[in-house]
């Protein structure tokens, strides 16, 4: 069991269970009440709930336990009494094992489901039907929470309780189980990266592929063996190679195909047996050519004597590695895992019920695994202690493993590894981020968490000072951050605040947690001022500055003191609430806020007539989105940055147009989940993200000086760099666990809500781990799994996959494809058996390269999977590897068109697609700046393709302001999936074919990039750097100039009220409240002497 099993001198406990204590309270309930008379039991029950009531049952009221006690007490004993005998035993146990039946598993399953949460009164109820429909072994309700309870003490995950330093107590899973169940299931250990991966083709689309894992972090935080069986090598050790050749890893590295390499520094050996230590470069060195360790080379006497240079950079104090000692002959590792901390409701109603959430994520695993809800994972909650007061007990879990790592069964290999834990980096909303920074958040004079720029509002108007919000400034680190922190504390201990918030907003730094502690030494030094004067206030901030130095741990923010973490350069650019909810939002804003009515009708008939292939959103719902214009959520910006462009060119003015047009080729840059070329990359985002900035200022110049999430922008580059594609670290995901959160908090009763809601969400995690064929250790140190009949029953049951937020790792084919199904009448009967048809009946007869047999037979597909995964249909526009020049095939010749028919051979082993080929034209279009498509000297051309053949799909726009197109058409509108007989307008497409590839789209934005040539996608420049500055300084002067305008009529106003004549007695009069109305009589009665009757 998880709880017991040793992680060297660590021991998890699973904590408080109160399942276990609401087992003995039912037990003994029944009891009384059957020999008490049961239909009499309520004349014993308190009328009002008992101070322990929450330990009976979490989620009943009293008349709930009452009805299920009258119901279930004596078959509950009764059954009790079978088990004991061994009378309930069922032949099949072995294979649904832990559980006794099928039926139990069942049941424990869908009770633990994520989003489909089961009340005991309902749980009852499924119970009862089960029974009525003569179901066999269907436990009673006590039975099913007695057997919960036992699986959750031999297998379950540690729930313990804690008090942060401020007092406040809180419940937390365990993060060193939460990973190990990753390591002990062989369906999800396989995907664990070990070590820092080399992207294939220096194509980069994960974290461990970026600069964090790959040079920047230190090396002894990562992985720091290489298991070559019975040989394990270790970084900052001496190693010899089969060539005979020294080296001393310094990090070990793997490709995706598992091979494993090592950065090293090559070690030259004299005649004299001196070494010396090449540190200047790394060179990469392929692990299968080692073959001795450092433990080989001491065996074997070969070790040489280090040179003085060696000697002073601690290369000999280093050998062995202290890591060898921990792994105690174990391979040893390293897990890092994602730390999210959100301000949540517990309510699913809109009446707010917050909640200080923290979530992990395992950053071993890829991004396709991550992305699923599966492995998003809970560690604590408490509606009153904040994220770093709940981080103090998870940073003493994490450094636990670094001196004591973990333990675990592999779930593949079955040998035993161990790993230890450290943070990747804190993905949140801006607020949340700064809050982990010590930062003084956005709206300080230094709004930036992550480097110096700003200053008062004078600076930040100033021409330099607003051009530095144009571009990152100085960078902050955690070891400034806590030194600044540490200068407000000492400061503190001298009891005058006004010092110490004067540093606050010098240098922005302002840490949440750290300020209950200053707050609290200020009221200290001056209640020892007033208490001792004799004391020089030298004297008291020593002795307040030892207690300092004796809690320090406490005192300070826990995300500044953790190994292997910077929170200045760890808290990535956020693109949901940076992006979608920044400054798409903005320009939204910005676009319809001027709109007539007529407008927005013309608008919203654009947006909903968008063609959506290839776009990859939800359905659009123009209307509603036009309704409630300031209320729209994520995904609904999601849409409108793909497809604004096309619908308010002539609604906003040009430089409004312009933004939307910078806002949609940037976001396509960042919502890329593959990187191929970095450098051209990070030229593009860079350009793009200046574009945005530029534009804003042009538009409202406040905005860069009152919007972090535009100054953010600048920051992009760096971020990427560091961890790689940023839809990576993006907070989707986790935002979406809030549901399963709030599930999980409506059924607490609330005198517990950190602790019920751990535990629940502890039950969760170990049905995912049991349902996938995860392993856990048992008290006698062995490892169970479970039986083939659990393992199996997800793999059978996709719908089961789906509730629990998990996706096979399914292979989609090339080139596989389903033919169009047949028609069936009202009872399901097909009306007409599949039809065939001539290869001269088909477009593909018309094809330039049309080589099929006349005569062959052919039908209809539905679709067919191309090379990217996509699934394509009728009337989708793709890329295609070139069916021409077959004999002498270019590598990078590729065609594209749309797809007109889909066809499969009467074997219906292969398909074809007819493609309707368009060619890219060589410039831009005039307004959109995109890519256009046309035909060739404007004919029909055909083109048949293998389906094998077809690359990936993209989205393309009509030409609508060329073509003129107008809202000419109608359609009828459908009400209740019936058409109402009412219609609405729609945009009418002029036959006209001249097309416009949106290079806005998100979906598949990097291959087509790859496709195109260069000079039709990359960002252009609004401004040359020279004429950019001058540009800012233009601008920061008409801000300037607004501002002196604003200041002396400010200024005016106020000489103004100064000369007014006060009338002594006299009462002005304001708009007011019932509350203030009240002041006001209450003022005049006392004018005039008399007393106002309150009613009493």
């Amino acid at each position: 069991m998880w709880e017991s099993y040793e992680t060297s001198n660590v021991t998890f406990n699973a904590g408080i269970d109160p399942s276990l204590a609401a087992v003995e309270e039912r037990k003994k309930l029944a009891l009384e009440a059957i020999n008490l008379d049961i239909w009499h039991g309520t004349d014993f029950l308190p009328e009002e709930d008992p101070t322990n009531g929450e330990q009976l049952l979490d989620d009943l009221e009293q008349e709930d336990i009452l009805d299920e006690l009258l119901r279930n007490a004596r078959d509950d004993l009764l059954n009790e009494e079978a088990q004991r005998m061994g009378q309930s035993r069922i032949a099949d146990a072995q294979a649904w094992s832990p559980y006794e039946s099928k039926t139990m598993f069942l049941l424990d399953t869908i009770d633990n489901l994520p989003r489909t949460r089961i009340s005991n009164s309902l749980m009852n109820v499924f119970l009862w039907i089960l029974r009525e429909t003569g179901a066999h072994n269907v436990p009673s309700l006590y039975h099913l929470r007695q057997v919960q309870a036992s699986l959750r003490k031999s297998s379950g995950v540690p729930t313990t309780q804690h008090k942060s330093p401020k007092g406040n107590v809180f419940s937390m899973n365990d993060p060193r189980t939460l990973v190990a169940m990753d390591w002990a299931n062989p369906t999800v250990c396989e995907h664990i990266c070990r070590y820092p991966v080399i992207p294939p083709g220096g194509v980069v689309s994960e974290v461990y592929h970026a600069h964090k894992w790959r040079k920047d972090v230190d090396p002894q935080t990562l992985s720091p063996m290489y298991d070559a069986g019975n040989c394990h090598y270790y970084i900052n050790e001496l190693a010899r190679l089969k060539s005979g050749k020294f080296i001393i890893p310094v990090r070990w590295l793997e490709d995706t195909n598992g091979r494993v390499f090592a950065d090293a520094y090559a070690v030259t050996v004299d005649h004299q047996s001196i070494a010396n230590v090449n540190d200047e470069e790394t060179i990469l060195v392929e692990a299968s050519t080692l073959q001795d360790n450092f433990l080989d080379l001491t065996d074997l006497q070969l070790l040489p004597t280090w040179n003085n240079q060696a000697i002073a950079s601690g290369y000999s104090t280093q050998m062995p590695n202290p890591d060898r000692a921990l792994a105690e002959g174990d391979p040893l590792y390293t897990s890092w895992i994602d730390i999210f901390g959100d301000d949540v409701s517990g309510n699913r109603s809109k009446s707010w019920n917050k909640h200080w959430n923290i979530y992990m994520s395992h950053r071993n695993l890829p991004r396709k695994l991550l992305q699923q809800e599966f492995h998003t994972h809970f560690v604590s909650t408490s509606p009153v202690a904040s994220i770093p007061e709940q981080f103090h007990s998870i940073k003493q879990v994490i450094e636990s493993t670094h001196k004591n790592p973990v333990k675990v069964r592999h779930g593949k290999s079955g040998t035993q590894i161990r790993f230890k834990l450290y943070v990747n980096c804190g993905p949140g909303d801006n607020p949340a981020q700064s809050e982990v920074c010590g930062h003084i958040g956005g709206n300080g004079n230094h709004l930036c968490r992550k480097c110096h720029a700003g200053g008062t509002r004078e600076v930040k108007r100033s021409n330099d000072g607003f051009h530095g919000l144009f571009e990152s400034g100085i960078a902050r680190t955690a070891t400034e951050i806590l030194a600044d922190i540490e200068s407000q504390v000492k400061l503190a201990c001298l009891g005058n605040a006004q010092n110490v918030s004067n540093q606050q907003t010098k240098n922005g730094i302002k840490d949440a947690y750290t300020q209950y502690w200053i707050d609290y030494l200020i009221d200290r030094a001056r209640a020892t001022q007033k208490a001792h004067p004799e004391r020089t206030k030298d004297d008291i901030q020593n002795e307040l500055l030892l207690w300092v130095q004796e809690n320090k741990t406490d005192i300070y923010n826990p995300f500044l003191t953790l190994k292997g973490f910077d929170p200045a350069i760890d808290t990535p650019v956020e693109i949901l609430h940076t992006i979608l909810l920044g400054i798409i939002k903005y320009l939204w804003h910005g676009s319809h806020t001027p709109w007539t009515v007529k407008q927005k009708q013309t608008y919203s008939v654009r947006l909903q007539s968008t063609n959506t292939s290839a776009l990859s959103i939800h359905a659009i719902r123009a209307n509603y989105i036009m309704q409630y214009a300031n209320s729209l959520i994520g995904r609904q910006f999601k849409t409108i940055a793909q497809v604004n462009v096309f619908h308010v060119y002539d609604l906003v003015d040009s430089t409004r147009f312009a933004l939307t047009k910078a806002v949609g080729e940037l976001s396509a840059l960042l919502w890329i989940p593959e990187i191929m070329k970095m450098e051209e990359y990070l030229s593009d985002v860079e350009v793009a993200a200046a574009n945005v900035l530029d534009l804003f200022a042009m538009i409202d110049p406040t905005k860069m000086t009152s919007k972090v999430k535009l100054h953010l922008l600048a920051h992009l580059k760096e971020d990427i760099i560091r961890f790689g594609p940023l839809v990576g670290v993006a907070t989707e995901t986790f935002e979406c666990f809030n549901a399963i959160f709030r599930f999980c908090s409506i059924f607490s009763n609330h005198l517990a809500p950190s602790r019920d809601i751990a535990f629940q969400l502890a039950s969760q995690e170990v049905i995912k781990h049991r349902l996938t064929g995860g392993w856990w250790p048992t008290e006698n140190g062995e490892w169970n799994a479970p039986g083939p009949s659990v393992q199996n029953f997800i793999h059978d049951h996709p719908t089961l996959q789906a509730l629990i937020g998990w996706t096979s790792n399914k292979l989609l084919i090339n080139g596989s494809f389903k033919l169009k199904p047949l028609k069936r009448d009202a009872s399901n009967k097909i009306m007409q058996n599949r039809q065939h048809m001539p290869w001269s009946a088909t477009n593909g007869a018309k094809a330039l390269n049309s080589d099929k047999a006349e005569n062959s037979q052919w039908t209809s597909c539905q679709y067919f999977i191309a090379q990217s995964g996509d699934r394509c249909v009728l009337d989708s526009w793709i890329f295609a590897a070139s069916p021409f020049n077959v004999s002498q095939p270019l590598k990078d010749e590729s065609v594209t068109g749309r797809i007109i028919e889909i066809l499969a051979d009467s074997a219906e082993e292969h398909a074809v697609v007819i493609l309707d080929l368009f060619v890219v034209l060589g410039s831009r279009h005039t307004m959109f700046g995109m890519p256009m498509l046309a035909r060739r000297q404007n004919e029909k051309t055909y083109a048949v393709i293998p389906s094998t053949a077809i690359l990936f799909s993209y989205n393309v726009q009509h030409d609508c302001p060329l073509a003129k197109c107008t809202a000419s058409g109608e359609q009828p509108l459908m009400q209740e999936r019936v058409e109402s007989g009412l219609t609405k307008s729609c945009i009418e497409h002029q036959p006209m074919d001249r097309f416009v590839i949106n290079t806005h789209a998100f979906h598949n934005a990097h291959l087509l990039r790859a496709a195109l040539p260069r000079s039709l996608t990359h960002p252009i420049s609004i401004y040359s750097p020279e004429d950019r500055k001058s540009k800012h300084i233009e601008i920061s002067q008409s801000l300037q100039a607004i501002q002196e305008v604003k200041q002396a009529a400010s200024k005016a106003k106020g000489k103004q009220k100064q000369s007014e004549t006060v009338i002594p007695g006299s009462i002005k009069q304001t708009q007011s409240g019932s509350n203030k109305r009240t002041r006001l009589e209450r003022d005049e009665a006392d004018l005039d002497g008399t007393e106002m009757e309150t009613g009493q």
